[in-house]
């Protein structure tokens, strides 16, 4: 008796300890405006972004590692790249416009985005991001590095950003009166906050993923609403209220928590035109389902420990092995794709029509398979194997290995036979 008192209150304590963290998994700061004025509590990320585990996607306006090669290698990595991102005639008339700019001394508009890179990481990482223009942004992250990124084909950048005062309640701020926002950690407890989690199991042809939901890459609170077309009218539901959704032809099936159930149709929310469903966990990182993938969902209470503000600042450099297909071993800080170089960046790609995005810092092994695959390890023990984007298919621009601090190794990516992660 007396053990199985203790495994209660164990077991007391585990789901205690969630409840107290679903709180301090919404992202928290302080926004201050031109005119200085200021206002802090949760904040809620344009329409969409709400928790430290919710990403946040740029492009960087440089890549600084393109000095570490040599006029040889860039001439190679220059042929790779229109052979792998351009059609035959692209790279006919590109050829003609390069002699062209020799010839007169031109430089075109796109010549330095060429290799620019997307910057993703998860607003946990973020220390502040202050504008510095319509579509431009100077970013902070928790362990002092700053970038300058680019927010042009991104909404995270030129975005309005609600903030639950705690004195004044709610107000939206628009990007032209953001002087700088700041984030901090959260208190465990929130008296005024955009709603609950949504939690829950998605089930796919492919699988099944457990953990928080973004519903049509948008709805993830328990306030946010489901909206549809009944034979009766148009109804708007709180997500709070539903137990399950399940896709049904061009229409969806939804049961509320009462044992209620409905047909609903008409709406992005419950049909082809749904822009996905989102599942973070701790697992898998984040995956994306397309609507064609997804077969139900259902809701349930938090089962795993939300991560908070203060567990993201393990920002370090990638540091590994890489082993070469002609039998070299080399070790040490590594730039992966001539651009991610710290473990809070991520690695993208699509296995069954599914989109993961996994930080570096859940990743053991990634090798590629072929010119279009490559295995993924994670720290945890899973394995699948992701293709179609440019981190895991030889549109890669390889690997930097620094076992000399001052001069690199290069590694293309068709000579990667595996990279190993500290």
């Amino acid at each position: 008796m007396k053990t199985t008192n203790n495994i209660l209150a164990l077991v007391l304590v585990f789901i205690a300890s969630i409840a107290t963290a679903q709180d301090q998994s919404f992202i928290y700061g302080k926004v201050t405006t031109i005119d200085g004025k200021t206002f802090e509590g949760p904040i809620r990320w344009g329409k969409e972004e709400a928790y430290w585990t919710d990403m946040f996607n740029t492009a960087k306006e440089e890549n600084d590692n393109l000095k570490y090669l040599s006029r040889d290698q860039m001439d190679e990595l220059e042929e790779r790249y229109y052979r792998s991102h351009t059609s035959w005639g692209e790279r006919w008339g590109d050829r003609w416009e390069d002699k062209f700019g020799n010839w007169f001394n031109v430089r075109w508009e796109d010549e330095d985005k060429k290799h620019q890179h997307q910057f993703v990481c998860q607003f946990g990482d973020l220390k502040s991001v202050r504008p510095t223009g319509r579509e431009r942004a100077e970013v902070v992250l928790q362990n002092g590095q700053k970038f300058e990124v680019d927010g042009q084909g991104y909404n995270d950048v030129a975005t309005d950003v609600k903030i639950r005062d705690k004195e004044i309640g709610e107000i939206k701020l628009d990007w032209s009166r953001i002087d700088i926002v700041e984030f901090m950690s959260t208190p465990s407890k929130l008296n005024d906050k955009f709603g609950e989690p949504l939690y829950g199991t998605v089930e796919t042809y492919g699988g099944t993923f457990t953990g928080f939901v973004q519903w049509d890459h948008d709805e993830r609170v328990s306030t946010d609403k489901l909206d549809g077309d009944t034979e009766d009218g148009d109804v708007s539901i709180e997500f709070g209220n539903l137990k399950s959704i399940e896709r049904e032809g061009f229409r969806s099936v939804v049961v509320l928590k009462s044992g209620r159930e409905m047909e609903l149709r008409g709406s992005n929310d419950v049909n082809s035109d749904n822009r996905g469903i989102v599942v973070t966990s701790e697992k898998l990182g984040r995956v994306d389902i397309p609507w064609r993938e997804f077969k139900k969902v259902t809701f349930s209470s938090v089962n795993e420990k939300p991560k908070s503000y203060d567990s993201f600042k393990d920002q370090n450099e990638i540091t590994g092995t890489v082993k070469t297909t002609d039998g070299q071993t080399l070790k040490g800080k590594l730039i992966f794709d001539l651009d991610e170089e710290y473990n809070y960046e991520v690695v993208q790609g699509m296995n069954d029509d599914i989109e993961y995005v996994i930080p570096f810092r859940s990743i053991s092994r990634i090798a590629p398979k072929n010119y279009d695959n490559s295995s993924i390890t994670l720290k945890n023990g899973e394995s699948f194997t992701l293709g179609e984007s440019q981190d895991v298919t030889d549109k890669n621009t390889g690997i930097l290995v620094f076992q000399d601090k001052n001069n690199p190794t290069y590694v293309v990516w068709e000579k990667v036979e595996e990279v190993s992660f500290n």
